[in-house]
């Protein structure tokens, strides 16, 4: 193939396009409860360390065919988080550390779960809808 691009590969992809995509993979929870993981296994901290397992179920849960539910279970879970965080005030110079650029990357992450879990959510086909 030269450079002949049907129209359909040359049609870019809209904003809700792509945070629907980003709502159905099953990598962003995974990695969020990476994230969530390595801030507070060391000194265990029992409340945020619920929000693991949920996220890596609903990447399980995704990988089983199960895209909306998970999406919208992981967009929550993600909101719910970055309001728990959120709400943890942190001096300005701590906020340059390790420890206070991956909180940094946490939350950010969570924003992009809630929104693109959220959409996907909405617009999301399931099985029942077909019949």
């Amino acid at each position: 193939m030269s450079g002949t691009q049907s129209p359909m590969e040359k049609t870019k992809k809209s904003l809700i396009q792509k945070a629907e995509a980003w709502g159905e993979n099953p990598f962003p929870p995974m990695l969020l409860a990476t994230l969530i993981t390595a801030q507070y296994m060391r000194p265990f901290q029992a409340l945020p360390m619920l929000f693991p397992p949920v996220l890596i179920f609903t990447s399980y849960a995704n990988l089983q065919g199960f895209k909306a539910d998970s999406a919208g279970i992981s967009g929550a879970w993600s909101g719910l988080y970055l309001l728990l965080a959120g709400r943890r005030r942190q001096p300005f110079m701590k906020k340059w550390g390790a420890l206070g650029i991956i909180r940094g990357m946490t939350m950010g992450l969570c924003l992009a779960n809630m929104v693109g879990g959220g959409i996907a959510y909405t617009l999301g086909k399931r099985e029942e809808d077909d019949d």
